[in-house]
Formats: C-alpha cells, structure tokens, sequence
C-alpha cells in the first residue's frame, strides 16, 4: 500500500503542474489575440494611408483640370492640352484604385478580424472557464475525499478504544454485568460507524479515482485541445488576411496598367506639326504681305515712285511679274512712324487677340480672326435660342396636360415663365441679328471672299466701289508719307468673271490671266441650306455639287453648281469628296 503522505505529494504536483500549464497557455492565447489587434491597427492605418492618397490624388487631378472659361476652350484645340487632360483623368481613375483598395482592406480585413477578435475572445473565455472549472472539481472531490478517508480514520481509532474498554471491563469482577454489556454495545456501535465510515470512503475513492481519471484523460486534454485548435485557427486566419492583404492590391493592377497605359497613349499621341498648324490657323490675320519697296533715287530729278503695290505702279507692273499674293496693303503700315512703330502695332494686335479684351464686335482683331468670333459668338447664341425654345415647347406641353387634367397643375402658373422665355429669345434673337450684321460686313471686306484675291492676287475692292476711297492707302510710300498724284486714283472694278476696261489697260494682262477656280472634288448634300447670307449658296438635300475651295478652319465649303453659280455652304451640311491630291487655295497669316 503506497503512502497517503507521498500520494497527497504527488496529487498536490499534478494539480500545480496543471494550473501552471493553464496560466501558460492563458498567457500565450492571450498574446496571440494581441497579435490579431496589432495586425488589425496595421491594416487600418495602410487603409487611411490609401484614403488620405487617392485623395490628395483627386484633389491634385481637379487642381489642374481646365476651368470654364474661354481660354481653356481654346487650349483643348491642342493636342499636348489634350493629353495632359487624359492624364488629369487617368489619374483620377488611378486614385479612385487606391480607393478600391482601402474599401476592400476595411471590408475583407480589418471589419472579419475585428468580428474575429470578439469571437475569439469569447471562446478563450469560455475554455479557460471550463478548464478552472475542472480544476475546482477536482480539487474539491480531493478534499472530500480526504474528509472521508479522516472520518474513516477516526471512527477506526473509536472502535479500537470501544473494544478495548470492553474487554478491560468483561475481564473486571468487580464490574457489574450491566456496565459490560453496556460497554459491549458501546462497542459493537462503534465497530459499525467504523464499517459505514470504511464503506463512504471506498465508495467515494473509486469515485475520485473515476473523476481524476476524466479529469487527467478526457476533460483536461479536451480543454487543451480546444486551445490548440482555436490558436490555429487564429493563426490560420493571419494567414488568410496576410494573402488578402497582397490580393488586394494585386486585384487592381490590371485596372492600374489600364490608367498608364491611358497616359503613355495620350502622350503618344501628341503632335507638333499638327499643334504648329492650330496656332497658325488660330492667329491667321487675313492679312496679305505687302509688295516690295522700291528704290527711290534722290539724285535725279525725278518724281518719287511709290510701292509696287500701289496702283499707280501701272506701267512696272507690266514690265516685272506679278506676284500672285498680291492684295490688300499689310494693315499694320497705316502708321506714319517708322517700321519698328509698325511691329509695336502688330505686337498691340496680338496682345488683344490673346487677351480677348476689346469691343463687342471685335473690331481691334484681324479680319480672320475677328470673322472666326463673330461666327463663335453666333454659335453660341443660336445654341442659347434652341435651348430656350425647347424649354419653351416643354412648357407649352406641360401647359396643355394642365388643361386637360386641371387636377395636375394650375395652366396658368406656366405662362410667366412662357413669357419670359419668349422675351429672352427675341433678345437673343436680335444680338444674332446684330453679330450676322458685323459677320457680313467682315466677309464683305475680306480677300477670302473673292474669286480673284483667292487665285491671282489681285487687290480686294467691293463691287462697284472705286480705289478712290482708299487713295490715301494707295498713296502710301514706304516711309509713311503720302503722294498727292491725282492720276494715281484710277478706278477698277473686279467681277467674278473680269473683263478688260478702257480705264485700266495697265491691267489688262493681270486679268486676261484670271481664271475660274478648278474642282477639286465633289459634294452631296446631307441637309437643306437656304442661304440668304450674301455669299452663300441655297442647296437642296441630295444635291450633288463641285467642290472648289474645302474648309480653311471656318465652318465653310465653297461650292459650284452647273459651272457659273458658286457660294458658301456649311461643311456639316455636306459630304466632300476630294479628288486625289486637291488642295485648297491658301491665305497667309
């Protein structure tokens, strides 16, 4: 039989060794949960950091996106304007990845692990309450055990004592037989509390023995077993977030390669010589070079000659050729200054055309860049008047479904808008009356508008107007001054077709060699234009045409019909179709 003292040794060892090994693994559980907190407020911060990102990213994208105004209008004509705004957008599509990104960290990461960690710590709780549990059972069945095993002790010691009074007293003779048989039964009751107390402490020793055996076999390792089990668990679902962590980012790369691939596009397709062309036709003035200055010789006696472009020049005219971009005088030498007051002219003009600072019809501008104005301002007025006449309509409709069904509206809350709007359109009506005003005066004045000016050079005057009225230009010599020749104010008038006068016979070979504009293509009709402008030619839908000269930038085709009627026609109304290397007649800047 082993001894009670090195029993209670070894039980009192297992149960420290066991509660020691409860506290480890609290301990380790409990850092582990720590761990999980840490990789959340990790994965948190990288979220905020992507947030914080995308958004200085968007904020940087509308920091330089254009603004509404008429100067970025005319920057995004420009191919390099262009493909710095697709990058503006790529690069917000970017950020808004970066937003992806931390939408998906917070929903696939941070709120699992955060829902993980209440989880978790709720099932530790739970075992560890189980595992001291069992321990306090234990523990509990041990000292009850103990009591039984001291009871049974003692209540051996009382009958030994009991049996040994007896015997003491049968063996007296001098005891009555009274006081022996009282003692024997003294006796006999202990000897059977010694029996029921030995039977309790069997009874509950196999008991504790079963308990201890659960206890060490089944419900401890159980308990450890679940640790084990929820500590994977934990560590497995790390793992999972760390592999989301890299997915996440991986999920919008193709998106991400998209944007620069937008970009290095965009960059691509930048072209100078196009961009070059934009501000050439931009600032095109209509302007025609002026001829050159001859020499005046001051040694003889002779009468001071003027420029080759002047019309007196009749008889040198004749004897050297004619440049075939002869027109009107350059507009910048009206000065009576000297050449660099000229260019400071020049400089003003170009000044006011960046600025866009001037009068209402634009007059301070070139010819072609004041007609290319006018033109916009029209537009833009027109699309004002659509734009209220459909409201207008949708009014009036909304205004007879109150008549009808005068349970929906009251018919007569719509008129004063009707009226107002009715008034805003002839307002607006009567400014495009007044810009078409200015329009036709440009195109009046302009050398692009003759057959002549576009083909052979010859000076633009209005028809039946005289070169008189310009004598003080025509006069002009190189240094600014005027000559006061009255026979210089020759009277010429140019026709579409020119005929050859009595009074201008210095010129007859300059028209003998004008000839009517070539095709250079053919044209249907998409639409009908009436054409009352001056200028301009009426066509019906389907009508095939001549195309003579394409569009030079300004929104116009010129057009010729059966050989003798020609004229202007929108290019959107009709469908061109040049002829194998055609080109159009060319204007300088």
């Amino acid at each position: 039989m082993k001894n009670p003292d090195m029993v209670e040794e070894t039980m009192g060892k297992c149960w420290s060794a066991t509660k020691d090994q409860f506290d480890n693994l609290e301990k380790h559980t409990q850092w582990g949960i720590e761990f999980v907190e840490k990789y959340t407020k990790f994965v948190k911060e990288r979220s905020e950091i992507e947030t914080s990102y995308a958004k200085q990213i968007r904020n940087l994208s509308k920091k330089y996106q254009p603004k509404k105004n008429s100067r970025e209008d005319e920057e995004s004509k420009y191919s390099f304007c262009r493909a710095f705004l697709t990058t503006l957008n790529e690069l917000n599509d970017y950020a808004g990845q970066h937003e992806v990104i931390a939408e998906n960290l917070t929903s696939q990461i941070i709120t699992e692990l955060s829902r993980y960690l209440q989880d978790i710590k709720t099932e530790r709780k739970m075992h560890f309450h189980d595992g001291r549990k069992a321990q306090q059972h234990i523990e509990s069945s041990w000292k009850q055990l103990e009591a039984c095993k001291r009871r049974f002790e003692r209540d051996c010691k009382e009958a030994d004592r009991a049996q040994q009074y007896f015997e003491k007293m049968d063996a007296d003779i001098n005891v009555t037989k009274a006081d022996v048989e009282k003692a024997r039964q003294q006796a006999q009751m202990r000897h059977q509390m010694a029996s029921d107390s030995k039977g309790d402490y069997s009874s509950y020793l196999q008991k504790f023995n079963q308990e201890q055996n659960d206890h060490y076999y089944t419900i401890i390792p159980n308990i450890f077993q679940k640790l084990q089990d929820m500590e994977e668990k934990r560590i497995e679902r790390i793992g999972v977030c760390m592999k989301t962590f890299a997915d996440v980012d991986r999920q919008v790369l193709p998106i991400v390669g998209k944007c620069l691939d937008g970009m290095t596009k965009a960059a691509e397709c930048i072209e100078p010589k196009d961009d070059s062309k934009q501000v050439v036709e931009s600032y095109k003035s209509g302007f025609e070079p002026p001829g050159e200055v001859e020499f005046e010789d001051y040694g003889q006696a002779m009468k001071r000659t003027a420029s080759d472009t002047s019309l007196t020049n009749s008889k040198e005219g004749k004897e050297k050729p004619v440049s075939k971009t002869k027109g009107k005088l350059w507009p910048f030498i009206k000065n009576k200054n000297k050449l660099s007051l000229k260019l400071i002219t020049l400089n003003s003009h170009v000044r006011n055309l960046l600025e866009g600072s001037g009068p209402e019809d634009f007059s301070h501008l070139p010819p072609e860049q004041r007609r290319k104005k006018l033109q916009g301002k029209i537009d833009d007025l027109n699309k004002d008047i659509q734009k209220d006449m459909d409201q207008r309509d949708a009014l009036t409709k909304m205004k007879d479904v109150y008549v009808k069904n005068p349970q929906m509206g009251d018919p007569a809350s719509v008129d004063p808008r009707l009226l107002e709007i009715g008034q805003n359109i002839e307002k607006l009506q009567l400014e495009v009356q007044k810009f078409e005003g200015w329009l036709a005066e440009v195109e009046e004045r302009m050398p692009s508008k003759s057959d002549t000016q576009r083909r052979s050079g010859i000076f633009e005057t209005q028809n039946n107007t005289t070169v008189s009225n310009n004598c003080a230009q025509d006069r002009e010599s190189p240094d600014g001054s005027y000559t006061e020749e009255p026979n210089s104010e020759t009277q010429v008038k140019v026709n579409t077709h020119p005929v050859p006068t009595s009074s201008t016979p210095e010129f007859d070979d300059e028209f003998d060699d004008e000839e009517t504009l070539p095709t250079i293509g053919t044209c249907k009709a998409l639409y009908p234009f009436e054409g009352h402008n001056e200028g301009t030619i009426s066509v019906a839908e389907g009508e095939l045409l001549y195309v003579i000269e394409e569009d030079k930038g300004d929104g116009w085709t010129r057009v010729r019909r059966n050989g003798e009627e020609e004229g202007y026609v929108p290019t959107s109304y009709v469908e061109v179709f040049l002829e194998t290397n055609a080109k159009g007649a060319m204007t300088y800047i």
